[in-house]
């Protein structure tokens, strides 16, 4: 692994941790990558019997992509490669077969949030914040498979709210609406419980485990099915997304026009 993405193991259970605290843990596309090629490698080997994905220090889980990633693109069908891509991670960080457990504090947004959504446990900070701001920063889009998983795990409409309002959702919020399992007061209490829930679902029957997880995965796959395409060509196409990084960048609002 690179220093910006560590791994390591203590006993049965791998410890996955974005390390890129200066810059609120964004993802590089080689973060991305390494993050799925571990769990790939773990559910083939076996050589942990469940994943703690958490981000350094306490200020973020991860921020989404870094905004670098998204300088070249030209057209719409650079953003329908890199929903491809964000497909590919997080479906390998869903199918892995081992259980997976986020560990959230801070910032979990746009890309951190849907590896967190996919994972099978969310345990957060009170002072974490969840959502997909980009209505209100970059004017991109999700795809349609995460769409699905954010619906199937606050609903339509919670979705409707986050994505419109550009609003992030707290951590006593989070818990109401099951969108963690969990709420630690720090940092250091969160780390110690991720361990202590993982030891104890890596000490269960993992053939119970590995089905369960395949069977939800099979059932929710179901919702996400839909090609879009032509929306997320529309959303990465448009002068809006070019004004989105450009305003991003220059840190001052957006001016949107709707083309």
């Amino acid at each position: 692994m690179t220093q910006e993405l560590l791994y390591d193991k203590r006993g049965e259970v791998g410890w996955i941790t974005f390390n890129r605290p200066q810059a609120r843990n964004a993802l590089t596309f080689a973060m991305y990558e390494g993050l799925a090629e571990i769990c790939a490698r773990v559910g083939r080997t076996g050589e942990a019997k469940a994943l703690v994905i958490t981000g350094a220090g306490d200020k973020a889980f991860a921020a989404g992509t870094d905004i670098a990633q998204f300088q070249e693109f030209k057209d719409g069908e650079d953003g329908i490669a890199y929903e491809r891509k964000i497909d590919r991670i997080v479906d390998a960080i869903e199918r892995c077969s081992v259980p997976t457990i986020a560990a959230i504090a801070g910032f979990c947004t746009g890309g951190g949030a849907a590896i967190a959504a996919v994972c099978d446990l969310r345990l957060a900070t009170t002072s974490a914040q969840f959502g997909f701001p980009i209505a209100r920063t970059l004017g991109n889009c999700l795809s349609m498979a995460n769409y699905a998983r954010l619906a199937a795990l606050i609903g339509p409409q919670r979705t409707k709210e986050v994505i419109f309002l550009a609003k992030l959702i707290d951590g006593p919020t989070a818990l109401d609406i099951g969108l963690v399992g969990e709420l630690l007061p720090d940092a250091t209490a969160l780390h110690a419980r991720a361990e202590e829930v993982a030891r104890t679902v890596a000490s269960h029957a993992p053939i119970t485990l590995q089905v369960t997880k395949e069977a939800l995965r099979r059932l929710q796959a179901r919702l996400g099915d839909d090609n879009i395409d032509d929306l997320i060509r529309l959303a990465y196409g448009s002068n809006d997304f070019r004004e989105g990084m450009a305003a991003f960048l220059a840190k001052r609002t957006p001016k949107w026009s709707g083309t």
